[in-house]
């Protein structure tokens, strides 16, 4: 490396403030660096004055809804991921639960870790269930069911508590918008990090789906993500970091945070053709009404 790059490792430099306030939508504080009251007050200083911090497992949901609690700032989902599902079932080693490998727990372990959702989701720091959804990327044929089966679980948990559904959905497309459709979306449900394309926002704009933006969105090739920003409806549109994934260029393969929302906001604005401020308002309006605070 010469003496002029940048380290890989280093956390980006702070951007230009935004001068409206928005909100980073979907982010893991528990898996970056430094303490969550660091993370949030260099987040305000840039003008993300709320972060919402999503659930993975059991052990990070219960997290989420702890650091919610204690911070006013913040506002928790609970979920058990997709990837996670068929590792309580099968032991799968490509779940998500950062606890490492395990034994086979069986369909009652799936049950008893989805009762401890339930039981998170009730709390009112809690203002979504997710993420919840498919993953077929990560996971393969025979954890199909049980991917399925925790994600219409969640729906039920979402509608029965009145939250939100914050939904992972990698190669799944088709699948996911199915099993809303069988299972009747909630009334609030979130795309998060969307992945699809123009033609399929306009199939959330239909239902009423929020696509929730990330970095990758400016991605030299995500060029289908920003058709897909175009046409979605302006006040359908939210903003993530999914930290620490998913940097925005030019700082992409270096740790994402949430004040680094406003890199993704101006990418967001010029794809849309209107100023940041405007994009700025429209998506803290949009978050605030997404997750219901």
């Amino acid at each position: 490396m010469s003496a002029n790059a940048p380290d890989k490792n280093a956390a980006p430099p702070l951007p230009e403030p935004l001068r409206v306030p928005v909100a980073d939508s979907h982010t893991h504080l528990d898996m970056q660096s430094g303490t969550v009251e660091e993370a949030l007050a260099k987040a305000a200083s840039v003008g993300v004055t709320t972060v919402v911090q999503v659930g993975c497992d059991v052990d990070g949901s219960r997290w989420a809804a702890e650091t919610a609690a204690a911070h006013d700032a913040v506002h928790a989902t609970v979920a058990l991921h997709p990837n996670e599902a068929p590792r309580i079932v099968h032991g799968d080693p490509d779940g998500w639960s950062r606890q490492g490998a395990r034994e086979p727990g069986g369909d009652a372990a799936l049950d008893e870790a989805l009762a401890e959702i339930d039981r998170l989701a009730a709390l009112p720091q809690v203002k979504g269930v997710g993420e919840t959804g498919l993953d077929h990327y990560r996971t393969g044929p025979e954890g199909k069911d049980a991917q399925e089966r925790s994600f219409r679980a969640h729906i039920e948990i979402a509608k029965r508590h009145g939250k939100t559904l914050v939904i992972h959905d990698r190669d799944a497309h088709a699948d996911v918008l199915r099993v809303l459709k069988e299972e009747g979306a909630p009334e609030r449900t979130v795309f998060h990090c969307y992945s699809g394309d123009a033609e399929m926002a306009e199939i959330c704009a239909r239902a009423g789906y929020f696509m929730s933006f990330a970095g990758n969105v400016t991605f030299k090739n995500a060029q289908h993500l920003r058709d897909a920003l175009a046409v979605a409806p302006p006040e359908l549109v939210l903003v993530e970091t999914d930290a620490p994934f998913l940097t925005p260029v030019p700082f992409r393969g270096r740790p994402n945070a949430p004040y680094l929302v406003p890199v993704t906001v101006r990418a967001m604005a010029a794809v849309r053709g209107i100023d940041e401020d405007t994009m700025a308002a429209a998506l803290g309006a949009n978050t605030a009404r997404a997750f219901g605070y």
